[in-house]
């Protein structure tokens, strides 16, 4: 049995989401912010805040393959 050094639930993939005191169920405002690099975005609907988490994971993507390619 070998053990999977990656996590299944990576510190880089924490967030805390913060609703604005005036959101609704059907109208979610507020912010999403990445606990390991501090980011944050705000947004202004369900969808929006799914976008957001989106781009985060894209941005990360991004930043590993830069990463790979300096080794």
């Amino acid at each position: 049995m070998s053990l999977n050094p990656e996590s299944k639930y990576p510190s880089r993939r924490s967030y805390v989401v913060k609703l604005r005191s005036d959101a609704e169920p059907d109208a979610l405002k507020g912010r999403l912010e990445n606990l390991v690099t501090g980011r944050q975005r705000e947004f202004s609907s369900a969808e929006e805040l799914l976008e957001s988490i989106g781009a985060d994971l894209a941005s990360a993507a991004g930043e590993q393959a830069i990463d790979s390619d300096s080794e």
